[in-house]
């Protein structure tokens, strides 16, 4: 029996009147330390069943309507970029209806899927992808592939999609050429870190004015510490907690519109189940986010 987002509180809404669309891409072609990403969008759905319709301060956007997809077939004849255009297609579709695509990893190159939509959607640089993630994933190839977890960052920016990135504290050289020279903008672990103990907190945060308007959220589960994360392929200390994550989503987003959005990286662990739920929580929260900046 296929499982719905959130299906033990709302039923599979047809799309056409669906507000966010899911798409689960349970990609693993690339990952470098531990596997299991392929099985990260059927936890998160079944996580969800345990959720509660309201989130705090946001209101209900269950009531939106929510259309799960199939999980999109990960086969492919001569090259993974098949896979990214069959996934980009339901998440074109959902622009085209004006409705908002939360893409389910699998690995983080599943990004890829919502790069070829935000080019062809989307005015050149009206959309800016805010990332949380602790690593930059800015490489332009790794172990002979462009199409690596560690390069979609890089995929990105070279397609003159603005990046902002939250959460890193894992650099490479080449990482950080490339953040250099694409002009990437950036709030480093260590420096929320220090934010975090002074008087103003987070709270004064914002995206550079000149970033655009409208953005792509993409979310690597591994951007959360390691305490509250750890069914990820590389679990990382001194990341962000889960009332970080949701301050700076509320405070980077504000005066902005979201388009879409992905959630990457969760390695189910049975033993874990909190971090399924954690990812699940997280993907309702960003609907709700998605819903609240569309009104204000």
């Amino acid at each position: 029996m296929q499982h719905y987002f959130l299906d033990s509180e709302y039923p599979n809404t047809p799309k056409e009147k669906a507000l966010f669309h899911v798409v689960p891409l349970p990609l693993e072609e690339t990952v470098s330390y531990k596997g299991g990403t392929c099985k990260g969008p059927e936890a998160i759905i079944e996580a969800s069943s345990q959720l509660e319709k309201l989130v705090e301060g946001l209101g209900e956007p269950g009531l939106l309507g929510i259309y799960t997809y199939p999980p999109i077939s990960c086969n492919y004849e001569t090259s993974v970029e098949e896979v990214f255009t069959r996934a980009s297609l339901p998440i074109k579709e959902a622009f085209k209806q004006q409705a908002f695509p939360i893409l389910l990893g699998g690995e983080h190159s599943v990004t890829n899927a919502a790069l070829l939509p935000l080019q062809s959607e989307f005015p050149k640089g009206s959309v800016g992808i805010l990332q949380f993630d602790a690593h930059m994933d800015l490489r332009d190839t790794y172990e002979e592939s462009k199409y690596s977890h560690a390069c979609v960052m890089h995929r990105a920016v070279e397609a003159d999609i603005p990046l902002f990135q939250v959460g890193i504290r894992n650099f490479s050289k080449e990482d950080v050429e490339a953040r250099e020279a694409y002009h990437v903008g950036h709030l480093d672990a260590s420096e929320l870190y220090e934010l975090r103990t002074s008087s103003g907190g987070f709270g004064n945060l914002t995206l550079p004015p000149s970033f655009p308007k409208q953005l792509y959220i993409t979310f690597d589960v591994d951007g959360l510490d390691a305490s509250l994360m750890s069914a990820t392929g590389t679990p990382d200390p001194g990341g962000l907690s889960w009332w970080d994550a949701l301050t700076l989503l509320k405070v980077l987003t504000k005066g902005r519109t979201i388009v879409g959005a992905d959630v990457v990286e969760l390695s189910p662990n049975p033993m874990l189940h909190h971090c399924d739920y954690t990812a699940a929580k997280l993907v309702y929260f960003l609907m709700a986010l998605i819903a609240e900046r569309r009104t204000s």
